[in-house]
């Protein structure tokens, strides 16, 4: 399972609005990302609207495919997009893709089977 974390930008005065739609989300909603690959996904709200999202999926981009391919993440897309800051494409299409640096269980994997290093 592969990790992804990314970024958009919600408009100052639409964060009250985004969070209660996400306090909420539709049901079949819940279940077209489930079922399209989509597992242990969060979002991360800062005050500014900041938004940090992460997610896990075998391909993100299969994932995000299948979602293109229903309905409910048509609505969904529409009714989130005007929450954004300077997006010309609906909200799951842009957002900006960070890169993991540093991951706890990946490298105490590593130590455990190559045995310890010291870098003192």
């Amino acid at each position: 399972m592969n990790r992804y974390c990314f970024q958009l930008q919600v408009k100052p005065d639409h964060i009250e609005a985004y969070k209660a739609a996400h306090a909420a989300v539709w049901p079949d909603m819940l279940e077209a990302l489930a079922d399209s690959g989509w597992h242990n996904y969060s979002l991360f709200l800062r005050p500014d609207g900041l938004l940090i999202g992460y997610v896990e999926s075998d391909d993100l981009g299969a994932a995000q495919r299948a979602m293109a391919a229903t309905e409910v993440n048509a609505r969904w897309q529409r009714a989130m997009a005007e929450h954004f800051v300077d997006l010309d494409v609906p909200p799951d299409e842009g957002f900006i893709s960070l890169t993991e640096v540093f991951n706890l269980e990946d490298q105490l994997a590593a130590v455990r089977q190559h045995g310890a290093q010291t870098n003192i």
